[in-house]
């Protein structure tokens, strides 16, 4: 939600990053390459008990993931580029959990449950974004809901800061990712009607 409403108010400081890193050098794929290498270390921080580096990581990978896309919108976008942004993404999430799974095992079961909640909501999003034929400033159809990157990365931030609500608040991402994997399913069986007709 946050991605498709807010975006229009971040995007001249995404922008301009994007537009320096390219005087720089850097191509789209070089950026999407770090900003995944210092976001996968989140997990690891976590793990080791250093929350705050932990955000500061997985922040900053967030907004340089940003970043890369307006990059290669500026300069030349590959299919090759995309499925690395959006597995790496994935990995990123995965550290995450992870790292809060081994650091509380008693909450681990509540994360395995937001970890399949994530894969089957990733299904529906990247399967509609294969099939349908709209397109939007991605390289494919990007579903808007109610639990995007942003929303995610504020579920994570808190439940890295609050342990002691870990499973309240895992809970919590769970209920979104399941309104959202509906909320995506409904919209996209009047898409792919669309498509047929």
């Amino acid at each position: 939600m946050l991605d498709t409403h807010a975006r229009k108010y971040v995007d001249p400081v995404i922008n301009q990053t994007a537009g320096k890193l390219l005087d720089f050098g850097l191509t789209a794929t070089h950026v999407t390459h770090i900003a995944f290498a210092i976001g996968v270390t989140s997990g690891i921080w976590i793990y080791l008990g250093n929350p705050w580096l932990a955000l500061a990581t997985l922040w900053i990978s967030g907004f340089l993931d940003a970043v890369d896309g307006a990059m290669a919108r500026k300069s030349r976008s590959s299919a090759w580029g995309t499925l690395l942004d959006v597995s790496y993404d994935r990995l990123v999430e995965i550290s995450v959990i992870i790292g809060l799974a081994f650091l509380y095992p008693d909450s681990m079961w509540a994360l395995l449950l937001l970890a399949c909640s994530i894969i089957w909501a990733m299904t529906i999003f990247l399967t509609v974004g294969s099939l349908t034929e709209k397109k939007g400033m991605k390289s494919f159809y990007y579903q808007p809901g109610l639990a995007e990157r942003t929303e995610g990365f504020i579920l994570f931030s808190l439940m890295i800061l609050f342990p002691t609500y870990l499973t309240l608040l895992t809970l919590l991402f769970l209920a979104v990712e399941i309104f959202t994997a509906l909320q995506r399913l409904r919209e996209a069986k009047s898409i792919l009607k669309e498509d047929a007709a």
